[in-house]
Parts: C-alpha cells; structure tokens; sequence
C-alpha cells in the first residue's frame, strides 16, 4: 500500500511581499503633482521659447504685408483709414523700425495692448506717427515674446533710429535715456519731431520700472493728418507696464477647459492606465494649457 504526503508549500523568502498596486488616493494625488509641475515648466517655456517663436513668426508675415501696402502707397499715414475714416484696428502694421547699433528691425503694430505688443513693438495710438512734426511713442517688450526691446537701455546719446511709415522713410538720433524721477526732455520746438522707445527697466521677467529712450528727428518732418482720437484717450490697458482688463472671460473658459482635461486625465489613469492617460493626455492638455497660457499672460505686465 502505497501512502501520498503531501508535501506542505515553501515559505515565502524573509522580507518578500506580494506587489500591491498603490491606493487610488496616492494615484491621484501622483497625477496631480505631475500634471501641475509639467504645466508649470511648459508655462516658464512659453514665455521664453513658445513666446518667442510666435513672435517672429508674427514679425515675418507682418513684414510681408506691410512691404506690399509701402509698395503701392496703401500704408497708414495717421490714426484712421483713408477708405473708412475709421480707426485703424489694433494690431495693424503702421511702420518698420531699424536701430542699427542694436541689430533691431521689428514690424511696428498700431496699439499697445498685452495682445498687440506679443506680435512687436507697438504704436501708441494718441500720438503722432513715425516721422511727422510731435512726438511719437512706441512700446517693446523687454523680455517675453521675443524681447524686441531688450537692449534698447543701451542706447546712448547720438545713436541713429531709422523707421519706415507710409510717408516715406526718416531718421532719428538719440538725445537721452531717462527713468523714472529724471528731467523730462524739452519742449518741441513747432515743426520738430521726436520719437521716444519705452520698455521695462530691470532684470529680465522682473522689472523694477520703465525706461525711456528720446531720439530728435533729423529728416523733414511730415504733415500730421487729423486726429480724432485725443491725447490720453487711451484705455487702461494701454498704458505703460499695464495689463488688459477684459481678459476675464477668456481666462476663466479656458481655465475651465484645462480643469476638465485634468480631470479626464485622471479618470483614465484610474480606469485604464498610466499608459492610456498619458498618450490621451498629452495632446490635450497642451492645446488647452497653450491657450491658457495665452489668455494668461495678457494678465502680465504689456512691457515684460
């Protein structure tokens, strides 16, 4: 009679475990950390590199556009459209600005909103334009989007400022840098023509100010047609190192939309996978954090 024992299963090694999946909390709670710091590096690399490419490539096809209205004499010559009688509207090409010693030519755009100055330097819209008889004022960025304005502090005392409009081509040459608490320059004398750059002062994405850069103009000034918009008719938003006001709604719809795509990635973490989340994920959650993004830094500073 043959007697089968059983023999009894080997004891697990001393300090072996079974893998257990992480509770669901620490899984959200993963996703949520990753999700938030991806998107704050990708809102940091926006404004230094997304930013920037958007820039030129604004300046590219605004360059294009404007050389072919200088080529058959439909450039702006002043505040409104020679056709409507209406004002221009923001973001329209009114001049090109060179500063030699700087290396700098920009596609000037008409308004000095966050929006218009993403795409260039732009035209304060209550004065004159380059080359006529009165002061002209245009905004840059220092840093963000491109920074077209980043080295114009350097500007010292007799450096030349060329800038082309639709009344032709006209020279400046600086007469002074100044900030805040320092003489303003004098008075224009009737017939003259100035054209003052201003931009933020400081250190790069923190700056403690603004800086003006005035430049005489040496070439015949030009007639200045009729201005129906008046001197400090501006809105707030235009102003130097402000920020648009009306920028609210959109924020808050794509803030909306980019906390609903976190959400949906979450979900499918949970159900389906690290893996399934992330190929979802990714592509979703950079379109809805680049218009945030967008939306997000008209809050900034116009002159950042």
């Amino acid at each position: 009679m043959t007697v089968t024992i059983e023999r009894p299963p080997a004891e697990s090694p001393a300090g072996s475990r079974r893998f257990r999946p992480p509770p669901v909390p620490a899984k959200v709670f993963g996703t949520v950390v990753t999700i938030v710091s991806a998107l704050l590096l990708a809102f940091v690399a926006h404004l230094t590199v997304v930013s920037a490419l958007r820039h030129d490539r604004a300046q590219q096809t605004a360059f294009a556009d404007f050389r072919f209205e200088l080529a058959n004499g439909t450039a702006p010559v002043g505040q409104t459209d020679l056709d409507t009688g209406r004002l221009h509207e923001p973001g329209t090409p009114v001049a090109v600005l060179a500063v030699p010693s700087l290396g700098l030519r920009e596609v000037v755009f008409e308004g000095t909103t966050s929006t218009v100055l993403t795409s260039g330097p732009g035209h304060r819209r209550d004065t004159e334009l380059p080359g006529q008889a009165g002061t002209s004022v245009i905004y840059g960025r220092q840093a963000t989007y491109g920074g077209p304005f980043a080295r114009v502090a350097e500007l010292a005392p007799g450096d030349v400022v060329n800038v082309a409009t639709g009344q032709g081509e006209h020279a400046y040459r600086v007469s002074g840098v100044r900030r805040a608490g320092d003489p303003e320059p004098p008075a224009l004398a009737p017939g003259a023509g100035r054209l003052t750059l201003v931009t933020a002062d400081g250190p790069a994405f923190t700056p403690e100010g603004v800086v003006w850069v005035d430049a005489d103009l040496t070439t015949p000034a030009q007639p200045v047609p009729p201005k129906p918009l008046a001197a400090r008719a501006l809105n707030t938003g235009e102003e130097a190192m402000a920020w648009e006001t009306d920028s609210g709604p959109g924020l808050l719809l794509w803030g909306q939309t980019l906390l609903l795509a976190i959400g949906a990635v979450i979900w499918i973490r949970l159900r389906k996978g690290l893996w399934h989340a992330w190929i979802v994920g990714v592509p979703v959650l950079s379109a809805a954090g680049l218009t945030f993004f967008t939306e997000l830094s008209r809050l900034l500073p116009n002159l950042l």
